[in-house]
């Protein structure tokens, strides 16, 4: 079987997209973010959720306060990517609820009256559409660097409040020399999938 999405962009998404660990100084535009989030926005979440919040850091000064944060390892090239972006969950996602949800506006207090139940949820769901922003960078051209290597806590504190719980950072731009590690190997489909 083969799948709908032509093979050169499925190289472009997945089999030839790498993590960057270096990168171009070619700059990240604006247009390009908003490109890739006019993309991305239509992953699915639960309820339409979409509790993904983005902060990008492109002053020298706000970049300065983030590498600070950053484990050793992840210094230099959140340093020195092009566009650094700070992912993060919204845990007062529901409020938004009536909107995106409008066949159901029961569910912003029905389900999620609750803040573990929304910090749950908005974790989750975050997550899922962090992997979709990731693959949006793929699609723009674009390599990302996602990094969990940092001080939660620290970044939440500098960048954040306490309704937005950080999930990564992810370093953005054209990937630059020896941008990659070798490919590490992948578990076979019979490792990971079962039928019952």
């Amino acid at each position: 079987m083969t799948l709908a999405l032509d093979p050169t962009a499925q190289d472009l998404l997945f089999r030839e997209a790498r993590t960057a660990n270096t990168f171009t100084d070619e700059p990240v535009t604006d247009e390009q973010v908003q490109a890739i989030y006019d993309l991305v926005k239509y992953g699915p979440t639960a309820f339409n959720q979409s509790p993904l919040r983005v902060v990008l850091v492109r002053s020298a000064e706000a970049r300065e306060r983030l590498v600070g944060h950053m484990a050793e390892g992840n210094q230099a090239k959140t340093a020195s990517a092009p566009l650094v972006a700070i992912l993060a969950a919204d845990n007062e996602f529901h409020e938004e609820l009536p909107a995106l949800f409008p066949h159901f506006p029961q569910a912003k207090d029905m389900f999620f009256a609750e803040r573990p139940a929304r910090e749950q949820a908005a974790g989750l769901n975050a997550a899922l559409q962090a992997a979709y922003f990731i693959v949006g960078i793929r699609a723009a051209g674009l390599a990302a660097g996602p990094m969990s290597g940092f001080d939660f806590a620290g970044v939440q504190k500098e960048f954040l409040d306490d309704d937005h719980t950080p999930l990564m950072v992810v370093n953005i731009g054209k990937p630059g020399e020896d941008a990659a590690f070798p490919r590490s190997p992948r578990l076979a489909y019979d490792e990971v999938i079962t039928t019952v």
